[in-house]
């Protein structure tokens, strides 16, 4: 068992030069971090969409993708992993700008001796760790579920009857659909809400820190572990758990997660105490679960023991009615941060909005508004400011006579648009759709797109 202080992260080196790949690579290893390399940007954006890092190491001059567009990636499609970039002597500005863009701290180089690697790395890491526990968890805010749309009236009528009871509620749907707002829809409309809600992202944590965090540890139960620390199961007594990206679970975590469902008792690592644990259960997931029993990837009994009461969350392009004011809310949340706290959108851009597909959901939504509101040269922003991203706004797809595509067909068309428009560059097709790179890769295999 790895303590919080020791966690072993998943790294990503990227540099062209190899001897510098080598040398992070062996300073890292020797410090127990699993490291992954790449020779250049391109391939470092594809090892991100493979799988999930707990951190990127990147130089910034590299052909091709440099890593100022690493960094960008990374702060784009996968938020929870941390950035430290590498820069040459005479380009402290370039590294500057890269913090600016979300890169956690730099190194020059030639890096000075493998210690001061490791103290900056364990800073990094240490921060990921924090974030991944306490983001989610932090809401600023209570927004509405819904604003209207059938789809959303019918998903809110079934989460209120489900609220009151100690059911648990499994939340599915494509990313960015709002699971986590869901989520804390439970937990408020249910008659635990004077108690916590807590969190835990299952992605962006190890199985080995997941484990310790969930469960906690008793004094001595591994190395570094001066004292007892208390899990988040323990934190939530009373209140409400959400487990998000449930899917991403290692067995070993899914059969001892299986006990506490059942029983609702767990010991803590390396302690024989029996603790009970009187929560209410949330999980959400964009992963088809199902198909992942049939693989073999996720306990069957697990599913049914989370899937009590599950609820999908249609997409956005689902709820059309729902964009025009969901989009108000946005960036009046939005607008204040820029410094432009007088940004309004016109009629002309509501349509806009409103025709789009958004296969990246209200994710995608919320940037095209943030890159459109800093572009933005007057107050008002029209339907003219947003065509700069014309590829997104593209409007919903007809077919036959005139009727409307099913939506399978809008989000292939969508993908294929973006794919001609890219010359079949699926890096470019992801950022231009607003979506990551992995979820385009799902995309493709789900649609059969070659």
């Amino acid at each position: 068992m790895t303590p919080a202080a020791e966690f072993q992260a998943r790294v990503l080196v990227v540099d062209d030069e190899e001897g510098v790949r080598s040398f992070v690579a062996d300073a890292l290893s020797a410090s127990g971090h699993e490291v992954t390399q790449a020779a250049d940007g391109e391939t470092a954006v594809t090892r991100l969409a493979e799988r999930a890092f707990h951190l990127v190491i990147t130089d910034l001059r590299m052909p091709g993708l440099d890593g100022l567009a690493v960094v960008k990636s990374v702060r784009r499609d996968h938020p929870e992993t941390e950035v430290i970039v590498l820069t040459a002597h005479g380009s402290i500005e370039r590294a500057v700008q890269a913090m600016r863009e979300g890169a956690f701290d730099f190194l020059q180089k030639p890096i000075g001796s493998p210690t001061e690697l490791r103290a900056v790395v364990a800073r990094a890491v240490e921060r990921h760790r924090l974030r991944a526990l306490q983001e989610i968890g932090a809401a600023p805010g209570e927004p509405p579920l819904g604003y209207g749309a059938p789809a959303m009236q019918v998903v809110e009528a079934a989460l209120r009857k489900v609220a009151p009871t100690n059911a648990t509620v499994l939340l599915l749907g494509e990313s960015g659909t709002g699971k986590e707002v869901a989520a804390r829809a439970v937990h408020r409309w249910s008659a635990r809400t004077s108690g916590p809600f807590v969190a835990v992202n299952c992605a962006a944590l190890s199985a080995e820190l997941l484990e310790s965090e969930l469960f906690g540890h008793e004094r001595g139960a591994f190395t570094g572990a001066q004292a007892r620390q208390r899990g988040r199961i323990e934190l939530a007594e009373g209140g409400s758990f959400f487990l998000d990206e449930v899917g991403e679970l290692a067995m070993p975590l899914q059969a001892k997660l299986l006990r506490v469902l059942q029983e609702k008792r767990f010991e803590r690592v390396g302690g024989r105490q029996t603790v009970v644990a009187d929560v209410r259960w949330i999980a959400a997931t964009n992963r088809d679960l199902v198909a992942m029993v049939k693989r073999g990837g996720f306990r069957e009994d697990l599913y049914h023991r989370l899937a009590v009461f599950p609820v999908e969350l249609p997409p956005l392009r689902e709820r059309a009615s729902d964009i025009g004011p969901l989009s108000e809310r946005l960036l009046a949340g939005i607008a204040p941060a820029l410094g432009r706290p007088d940004l309004r959108l016109s009629d002309d851009a509501r349509a806009a909005l409103t025709s789009a597909p958004w296969p990246g959901n209200v994710r995608q939504l919320a940037n095209v508004l943030e890159r459109t509101a800093i572009l933005a040269d007057q107050s008002l922003i029209t339907a003219r400011d947003l065509a700069v991203l014309t590829n997104e706004l593209e409007p919903t797809v007809q077919t036959g006579a005139g009727a409307p595509a099913s939506m399978d067909e809008l989000q292939r068309a969508a993908i294929e648009q973006a794919l001609a428009a890219t010359g079949g560059n699926r890096r470019l097709a992801a950022s231009r759709l607003g979506i990551g790179l992995r979820t385009l890769y799902d995309k493709l295999k789900r649609y059969d797109i070659a």
